[in-house]
């Protein structure tokens, strides 16, 4: 039996990648380290959504993001993202 505090993590998870904006964040941000300015050029939003749905992102643990300069360049949290990845193989069926 999966531990509660393990499906709550996946849950948290899940519940960060069921929005399109942040799937999309998540997706440009496979191509290298951007700060908000580039996101939301390659998203079409505007600057409040794409800073709401990082700041969720990171409160998730699912990107980074670090100070340069008066910017801050978001990546992706590379192992939250294997660890919810996990979570989720853990969850099909073994043969």
């Amino acid at each position: 039996m999966a531990k509660k505090v393990d499906l709550l993590e996946l849950a948290r998870g899940f519940s960060l990648l069921s929005d399109a904006t942040r799937l999309g964040i998540l997706k440009l941000l496979t191509t290298g380290p951007k700060n908000v300015t580039a996101v939301c050029k390659g998203l079409g939003l505007k600057q409040p959504t794409i800073s709401h749905h990082l700041g969720l992102l990171r409160m998730g643990r699912l990107v980074i993001g670090t100070r340069k300069g008066k910017s801050v360049v978001y990546v992706t949290d590379v192992d939250s993202m294997k660890e919810l990845a996990v979570g989720i193989s853990q969850l099909t069926p073994r043969a």
